[in-house]
């Protein structure tokens, strides 16, 4: 199989340009099969990859004076800034010199730039963010859509359904993946207008759909596939992040609190160690945009050398799947 390029934003996140290229230096070193596009300002790149050893012929960069900042408006940064690390990034994609676009830097500007640079898969409304979650039974299931349309219509999250059906099946190996949509009860009549006239179209839709997921029952992994607008996928992608860090340190707080707890907690640090193990989100790396003519995928903004790792191992599982014809031959 022919090497597969993947660019990345150098200059994306809290932590660039040093633990973006860290990662980029230990996925190469993991991969036989791929070539690595670095985009940012040169010098300051390179300086990086000077502190490592690593096979020259896989990693090369791009030069990109300019920087998307997190807090700049996506439409103006994305046409003001043409030679930023994230649309040199994004063009890459589009003219067919990678396979596949990573950063970690705005959201938004990302978003607005994989729809106006890239463009959608033909017949696709709105392309959607799918994150991977860890599940109570030691699976997965996709969270779509976790941040890209925070108002939608019951048409497109009908797409968004069979746009995850398609990568649970043909990424995650999942045959004829359990499609969940995420309501305010089980009860079809549940919910409110967008909700209840999904419902109705899911149920004729060619898919397995099973039905509403109340949140309680988000994490049992019951379905494969968690349907919502990216409101309410955002909410509860950024609720589990959140209350998983509080437990873990009130577990650790209580543990510490006296003599008997601390010799059960070091009785019990190897299930302690697979419990945070288990939540660790640097194996999934990043949350692809589903829908869009090329690959470009959003790593967590302070992403570190694992999170980058998992991002590019996600996206040659993608690429590998060819997902992106199977979802215009879907949709």
């Amino acid at each position: 199989m022919s090497n597969i390029i993947i660019a990345v934003d150098a200059m994306g996140g809290d932590n660039a340009p040093f633990e973006i290229v860290k990662g980029c230096v230990s996925a190469s070193k993991e991969h036989k099969n791929i070539k690595i596009i670095l985009v940012g300002r040169e010098d300051d790149v390179q300086n990086e990859l000077d502190k490592y050893e690593y096979d020259k012929l896989k990693i090369n960069v791009i030069n990109a004076d300019e920087i998307i900042a997190t807090d700049e408006v996506p439409t103006s940064a994305i046409k003001n800034k043409k030679n930023s690390s994230m649309v040199i990034g994004l063009n890459l994609v589009k003219s067919g010199e990678a396979a596949a676009f990573i950063s970690a830097g705005n959201t938004g500007a990302l978003l607005t730039g994989a729809v106006t640079i890239i463009k959608r898969i033909k017949g696709v409304e709105r392309p959607a963010l799918g994150t991977l979650m860890p599940m109570e039974n030691g699976k997965s299931s996709l969270l779509i859509d976790a941040g890209a349309n925070v108002d939608a219509k019951p048409s497109y999250l009908v797409q968004f359904a069979k746009m995850g059906s398609v990568y649970m099946e043909n990424v995650m190996g999942i045959e004829n993946p359990k499609i969940g949509l995420i309501n305010i009860g089980a009860e079809k009549e549940k919910g409110n207008t967008l909700t209840k006239e999904t419902y109705e179209l899911l149920e004729q839709a060619d898919i397995n759909f099973v039905g509403n997921i109340e949140a309680r029952d988000l994490f049992l992994g019951e379905v494969d596939v968690m349907v919502c607008d990216a409101f309410v996928g955002n909410v509860v992608l950024k609720f589990a992040e959140g209350f998983v860090k509080s437990i873990m340190r009130i577990i650790k707080r209580e543990l510490l609190a006296g003599f008997l707890s601390k010799i059960g907690a070091m009785l019990s640090a190897g299930a302690f160690k697979r419990l945070k193990k288990y939540f660790d989100y640097s194996k999934v790396g990043g949350a692809p945009f589903i829908g869009l003519s090329g690959l470009v995928v959003k790593a967590h903004g302070n992403s570190e050398e694992k999170d980058i790792v998992g991002a590019i191992n996600q996206c040659i599982k993608f690429i590998e799947s060819d997902i992106v014809n199977k979802i215009q031959e879907k949709i």
